[in-house]
């Protein structure tokens, strides 16, 4: 009877542990869908809620900033509150917060939402990915780590562009809002139901109100420069240069406020005691700038360049996500089963992401899905086991007491790098296309032979479908300028494509110096405690030696 008992609990915990897991994965899926909603809707929002750019670049100024500010005070909530009760919270502000977008094209309203979302979201991926690490021993976290990446990680990248450009062809960029409600429905349910074991409880601390103020400013002026800065063409804005300015003092004063707080900051340092959390803290800037930028590129290229429809743009990411969540889990059973180390993974997933991003270099406005399907394909199997490896890395040695302060840090890094990324793709495309027409127009000469040649076959193909020659003469001309700005596209986001590669080419020895030097102070930091805790481990030895003399002393005082 005794082991009937233990039988039933050992499969209740089992089934709670499912429901956990899944809850908080659809919980993630949630903020993918309502993170990527701009990428392929920009056009139909705009035009239905009779927006200008300046007025609908609040729109994802507000959600990415309150993200980053969110992922910032998750660690402070987690401590005062249950995070599974904070997690719940979340989902339903952000169920509720994609609901009310939905029947509404007021922008004010719009933008007050995407606030509630970003906030909502970021809190809702650092407590759910600490829930997962507080629920399960280490052991385990390779699978559930690369369960939590499907929604957090590969969903975003690959299954939320495919719905979303299905939902704008079919319906209305308002059935993307609406899709996020029974999701997050779902996953509020299971969570409800689920048992989530409480943390270890720290001494709660006052919250850092100067410290939050200071990076909140920062993050938001960042993420409005990163955004709009290749928009306005930087610094020869005034504004731009400003909140640059103010950006960079806030974070500096940021810096030095949580110095002197001395461990009672927003920020704890002691996780960078940990030579792997510092790392991969470091390789979270590029590993964003590698994801987010080159999920900026494909769809780009392909609307811009190859004129695809947003469902079929969407779709052509979507195969690459089998090969994500596949990579992902040879990774995960290499690191639980074979007990492989993460680290040996990075490499494979470099290389991999490196090749892909080559092999998309050689793309013309003549190539299709197919001709691109195999790069994306190796793209979406070298991301999973770059990313399962830098999150097992970044976190495997941390206390439980900061894990989430971690876990919080190393997302924040992640955006960042993400908005740097796409920044600078987006200005090196915009330069990189004023060049091209000029270099390109310079060679068209009125003369030339083949200009001529092309000139008088484009207009006696206007003529025979019967426009007048007059007409037919500036259509021509109209079209060959429109084939250099084409030409000088397609060249422009080759050399974008080449800039993601030559990325991990300059950063990969960059990074094996920075875990050299790592190795080498973590190494050096032992020595000296080693040496501090020698005269403290010979003073029990001595002590017994003391007392002996001690009372030959006494003895002959007597």
């Amino acid at each position: 009877m005794t082991t009937a008992i233990a039988t039933t609990a050992s499969r209740d915990r089992s089934t709670t542990g499912v429901l956990l897991v899944t809850g908080i994965v659809l919980a993630t899926l949630t903020e993918a869908i309502a993170s990527t909603v701009l990428s392929l809707g920009r056009g139909d929002i705009i035009g239905d809620t009779y927006a200008t750019p300046d007025e609908f670049a609040w729109l994802d100024v507000g959600y990415t900033a309150l993200k980053l500010i969110g992922f910032m005070a998750a660690p402070w909530l987690m401590n005062r509150l249950n995070p599974l009760s904070l997690i719940i919270g979340s989902t339903l502000a952000m169920g509720m917060a994609c609901g009310i977008a939905a029947i509404t094209a007021r922008l004010d309203l719009l933008v007050a939402l995407r606030i509630i979302q970003g906030f909502s979201g970021g809190t809702l991926l650092v407590g759910g990915q600490a829930l997962i690490f507080h629920a399960y021993p280490r052991s385990r976290q390779p699978l559930l780590q690369a369960l939590f990446a499907m929604g957090s990680v590969v969903a975003p990248a690959t299954i939320a562009p495919a719905l979303q450009g299905w939902l704008l062809d079919s319906q209305s960029w308002t059935w993307i809002f609406f899709s996020v409600v029974p999701v997050a429905l779902t996953a509020v349910g299971l969570l409800l139901i689920a048992d989530a074991p409480m943390p270890l409880k720290t001494a709660p601390r006052r919250f850092d109100w100067i410290g939050f103020s200071l990076i909140s400013i920062t993050l938001f002026c960042f993420t409005y420069v990163f955004s709009q800065g290749s928009r306005w063409d930087w610094f020869e804005e005034p504004h731009i240069l400003w909140l640059t300015v103010i950006g960079a003092a806030t974070l500096i004063a940021f810096l030095g406020q949580q110095v002197s707080a001395k461990g009672q900051g927003l920020i704890d340092f002691t996780l960078f005691k940990s030579e792997d959390f510092s790392f991969a803290f470091v390789v979270s800037f590029v590993a964003g700038a590698a994801l987010f930028g080159s999920a900026f590129l494909i769809p780009s290229f392909a609307v811009s360049v190859l004129a695809f429809t947003p469902t079929d743009a969407g779709l052509l990411l979507l195969p690459s996500g089998a090969l994500f969540i596949g990579s992902l889990s040879i990774a995960a059973f290499l690191m639980q089963v074979r007990h492989v180390p993460p680290v040996a993974t990075v490499p494979f997933g470099i290389l991999m992401i490196m090749v892909a991003m080559w092999m998309l270099s050689g793309s013309t406005s003549e190539s299709g899905a197919d001709d691109m399907m195999a790069a994306i394909l190796l793209r979406g199997f070298g991301l999973g086991f770059l990313f399962l490896s830098i999150t097992l890395i970044a976190f495997g040695k941390l206390n439980s007491r900061n894990l989430a302060s971690g876990i919080s840090l190393f997302n924040t890094g992640r955006q960042l790098g993400g908005l740097i990324g796409v920044a600078a793709l987006q200005t090196l495309i915009d330069h990189n296309v004023a060049a091209n027409v000029a270099v390109l127009g310079a060679n068209i000469t009125a003369g030339g032979t083949a200009v001529i040649e092309r000139l008088t076959t484009t207009t006696a193909m206007l003529t025979a479908k019967g426009m007048d020659a007059a007409a037919a003469s500036r259509a021509a001309t109209s079209l060959l300028g429109r084939a250099v700005t084409g030409q000088s596209t397609v060249i422009a986001f080759d050399t974008a494509f080449n800039a993601v590669a030559l990325l991990f080419v300059i950063a990969a020895p960059v990074l094996v110096a920075i875990k050299i030097a790592l190795s080498r102070h973590a190494k050096a930091r032992a020595a000296r405690l080693l040496k501090t805790s020698e005269p403290q481990q010979a003073f029990p030895t001595s002590l017994p030696v003391c007392r002996h003399r001690l009372a030959g002393v006494d003895s002959r005082v007597r």
